[in-house]
């Protein structure tokens, strides 16, 4: 063995002697002496860098946190309670609501936001937002570090200032509390506040209120959107909690640039261009799989999946105003006019003190503009949207509307005139009578060619439909008329401006005597109603209109008699004109219609409830007399059209109207569930009057065809099966047809006994004296009262009316008695006196008598109590009288032959002396 390592030890005996040298070397006295000088100097240069570098570094963290705490020395510290205010005080759009909790849409607003609680997002959008926006969002405590140095490097450098980098607190801190300013010092107030809220809320709420705050481009209407449950219904057409793992990442993406990586347009067109958000999703996608969110096959079946395909039509998102332009703008304006008494009420002023000062009005009406369109309410109304559509489906396909017509109008940008053609418009309303819920209205024909609403907010005049509201309710309140109470219809002059003009006059331009009221109203005749108005205007019966919802009415509206047929100054609206009948349907009392049922915040806190509130207008039996009468309009009225138009039958209550010159055309009625109210007419006022079908036909069918409507989508409440009950204190009565007083001998003997309802508190206790049973002279057309001694071979036996009554009915100028008596076969036998005929308290004149062959002729007397002519014969016997001719007759009398003398005979029996003497057949006697 030490033979074979002999000659390897040999080899390696140079390099043992090197070794030896070397530690002889390191060991000697002078080598380490030198060594140990080194390491001292190696050691304090050392320790003077580490000290200059400690120094250094403290001064330079102390000269840092100086510079920091400069920058926010004047930021306020906020407390809690302000930065939860802040971060949760986020615009949001108000939620509209059919009846019944049925959603319609969004509010109008530039901004669609609808906050979500965190549990309601999809976990794959959070964890795409965190991925995305901040990775260590669970670790930091509000700011990351090396972001801070990153800034504080930037500053001290002088380079540019980044935005990004910021964690969600920061960006949640930029967007609720600071502004977008691109500075350091904005960046340092941003830390310091994201270190204070994450010292006050938990990484939950952050997140929750981050993920409504951000915003995310445009939706497929083009509107601008906040929010991931926004951003979810309006690109994907879901809520947020159930989005997929492709379109979790898409939304999650558009933050980074909203309208660059948003799929829509402006317009509300899809992009031709969607590669930069589906890029930006797959970049999403990748951080997700990084911080382990997904697995590798999620990861690879998101990137490829074609996301085109999820987003919703162009336009299909829940923009109300669009489908449902006119209701959406009327929710708007009475959510307003609500949350401005509700925010006023809040502050301690009334409803009234809003009234009283227009200022103060217009103050919080600002502000509930602003609240409305910031805070996120639910707007619950009382439409019912079947009922709704399925009225604009039939208005948008009636084809009896009438003509278009033109008319000139002003450009309003050129200031030149053009023409135009006007459609017949149309606006109408359905309320139901007990609530006042309006359960649905048309607003008009088209929205895009005209956007009043022509239910709402258009004022008209109502024409006839004012004659139960105005004249005959309060008239019979008032226990000056009945529902058979007669009236005259003649020829009258109550037009104060022009006594001398015959006014007011019936749509045919005839009379019809003594008419019902009943039947005047039915029928709508003019001149009975106005002449009722005039006998009640002095106990101001308009005011009954302001306790019915009237707010239109003028000073002249209170005084002039045209008011009694619609004329009014201003006009009326369809919802007051229809909301007015309910009263009648109502037993007397007025239900205001609205259709904000209530508004709740977006805590779930009802903040308004709507309260019923009716108002005492007429007594149940004057609204059962008034309902009563109307029923008639409907059953053989100028209604009865509709009775074969309607696929149902109810017990209907109504009246129609036309307005001046044909310009406007109506129909109200009422059932005991609803009331519904239509009219049409052409903006710019013009005839109606046009060729085809007749103009109120068109209206009273196209009443029909939308009630048969909402008959289709709700029979219970359009049809009920009771009808309206008759209150207590309502009897039937006998009486005179002629004057409405009871029955006396004349008027039975006449036949003109009839019987009809009565208030039993108004039931007539006087005698009829319209008619007196005797005696009568007639001249020519005209009747006079025959007195006790008017000779009977000129008087005959009738029934006459009183002049008397008829001074009391017609007024004391009256003098064209034959019009009182009406074209009607039970009238027949009653006789109207022209004149009491006055005695002149002396014997006639005698006349001239002349003989023409075998006729007799003489000339009429020219006194104006002359009755009549006797003629006697004298033929050597005793002289006998043949006949009595009525003056007006003819002057002629056919005789045989004999001697014959004349003589005229007055209304008191006076009788003149004979005439002269003529033979007829011979020789004339002297």
């Amino acid at each position: 063995m030490k033979e074979k390592l002999q000659p390897w030890i040999k080899k390696l005996q140079p390099l043992l002697e090197k070794l030896k040298s070397t530690l002889h070397f390191f060991t000697n006295e002078k080598t380490v002496k030198n060594a140990r000088i080194t390491y001292k100097v190696t050691w304090n240069l050392l320790l003077l860098f580490l000290t200059v570098v400690i120094l250094g570094g403290a001064f330079a963290t102390g000269v840092g946190a100086g510079y920091f705490a400069s920058l926010v020395k004047d930021e306020p510290v906020l407390s809690y309670n302000s930065m939860k205010k802040d971060i949760y005080d986020y615009t949001e759009s108000s939620d509209l609501f059919f009846s019944n909790n049925v959603y319609l849409g969004k509010m109008r607003s530039d901004l669609d936001r609808e906050e979500v609680k965190l549990d309601q997002v999809s976990n794959n959008l959070t964890n795409a937002i965190i991925s995305t926006e901040d990775e260590y969002f669970y670790q930091h405590h509000g700011v990351v570090p090396k972001a801070v140095l990153r800034a504080l490097y930037q500053e001290v450098t002088n380079s540019s200032v980044q935005s990004g980098g910021s964690t969600l607190t920061q960006q949640l801190i930029k967007n609720q509390i600071l502004t977008d300013e691109v500075s350091f010092q904005r960046k340092a107030n941003e830390i310091l506040l994201a270190l204070r809220l994450e010292k006050f809320f938990s990484k939950k709420e952050i997140l929750e209120a981050y993920i409504n705050v951000s915003t995310f481009g445009r939706n497929s209407s083009g509107r601008n959107i906040a929010g991931v449950q926004a951003a979810a219904k309006g690109i994907f057409g879901k809520n947020a909690k159930d989005l997929t793992l492709p379109e979790a990442a898409f939304i999650a993406g558009l933050p980074q640039s909203p309208f660059g990586y948003t799929p829509f347009t402006k317009e509300g067109k899809l992009k031709d261009n969607l590669g930069p958000g589906i890029s930006r999703m797959k970049t999403v996608l990748k951080r997700m799989y990084d911080n382990g969110y997904i697995n590798k096959t999620e990861y690879a079946q998101a990137s490829s999946y074609d996301i085109k395909k999820d987003f919703i039509t162009a336009g299909e998102s829940d923009n109300p105003i669009e489908k449902y332009p006119w209701l959406t703008i009327e929710i708007e304006k009475r959510a307003i006019d609500v949350l401005t008494t509700v925010l006023a009420q809040n502050d301690g002023i009334s409803e009234n003190d809003l009234k009283k000062d227009d200022n103060l009005n217009n103050k919080y009406k600002t502000l509930a503009n602003h609240a409305l369109h910031q805070n996120g309410y639910e707007i619950h109304t009382t439409i019912d949207k079947g009922i709704f559509d399925a009225m604009q489906q039939t208005k948008d396909n009636y084809p009896y509307y009438g003509p278009d017509q033109s008319q000139e109008k002003i450009d309003p940008e050129t200031g030149e005139k053009k023409t135009v053609m006007e459609p017949v418009e149309v606006g109408a309303i359905l309320i139901e009578n007990k609530t006042g819920k309006i359960i649905s209205f048309v607003g008009g024909r088209d929205y895009n060619k005209q956007q009043l609403n022509h239910a709402t907010s258009a004022t008209r005049q109502n024409g006839s439909t004012m004659k139960p509201l105005l004249v005959y309710g309060p008239a019979i309140e008032m226990g000056k008329v009945a529902p058979g109470t007669p009236l005259p219809d003649v020829e009258l002059h109550l037009d104060p401006a022009n006594p001398s003009k015959a006014w007011p006059n019936n749509y045919d331009k005839t009379y019809n005597g003594l008419v019902a009221a009943r039947y005047a109203l039915a029928i709508s005749y003019n001149v009975p109603a106005v002449k009722l108005y005039t006998d009640i205007l002095s106990y101001r019966p308009a005011k009954y209109l302001e306790k019915m919802g009237f707010t239109s009415l003028t000073k002249s509206d209170y005084t002039s008699p045209a008011t009694a047929i619609g004329s009014l100054t201003k006009g009326v609206t369809v919802e007051e004109n229809t909301n007015a009948f309910t009263t009648f349907a109502n037993e007397g009392k007025f239900i205001d219609a609205y259709m904000i049922d209530k508004i709740v915040d977006k805590h779930g806190k009802v903040i308004y409830q709507h309260e019923v509130q009716p108002v005492d207008v007429f007594t149940p039996q004057t609204a059962y007399l008034t309902l009563d009468m109307m029923r008639d309009v409907i059953k053989y009225g100028t209604a009865s059209g509709i009775n074969n138009r309607l696929k149902f039958t109810a017990d209907w209550a109504g009246k129609t109207g036309t307005g001046f010159e044909y310009w406007d055309s109506w129909l109200v009625a009422s059932n005991p569930n609803v009331t519904f109210g239509i009219w049409t007419g052409y903006d710019t006022p013009k005839s109606l009057n046009t060729p085809g079908m007749a103009y109120y036909n068109r209206t009273y069918y196209l009443w029909a065809d939308l009630m048969n409507s909402a008959y289709d989508i709700n029979p219970d409440l359009i049809d009920p099966k009771d009808s309206f009950t008759m209150p207590d204190g309502i009897i039937k009565q006998s009486y005179c047809a002629v004057s409405g007083l009871l029955p006396s001998a004349a008027c039975t003997k006449a036949g003109m006994v009839v019987s009809d309802y009565f208030n039993q508190k108004y039931v007539p206790t006087q005698v009829d004296d319209s008619l007196i049973e005797g005696n009568y002279v007639q001249i020519g057309y005209k009747k006079y009262l025959a007195l006790d001694s008017t000779p009977s071979d000129f008087a005959q036996k009738g029934f006459i009316l009183n002049p008397d009554f008829i001074a009391r009915i017609a007024g004391p100028n009256f003098k064209n008695y034959s019009q009182l008596i009406p074209k009607r076969m039970q009238w027949g036998n009653i006789i109207v006196p022209d004149a009491k005929m006055v005695d002149n308290g002396k014997r006639p004149d005698k006349v001239n008598l002349t003989v023409s062959g075998n006729t007799l002729s003489w000339s009429p007397s020219a006194e104006n109590d002359v009755i009549g002519y006797r003629v006697y014969k004298s033929g050597g016997g005793p002289v006998t009288k043949e006949a009595s001719i009525s003056s007006g007759s003819s002057i002629a009398y056919p005789a045989s032959n004999g001697t014959y003398y004349v003589t005229v005979v007055d209304i008191a029996g006076n009788e003149s002396e004979p005439s002269n003497l003529v033979e007829v057949g011979g020789t004339t006697p002297p």
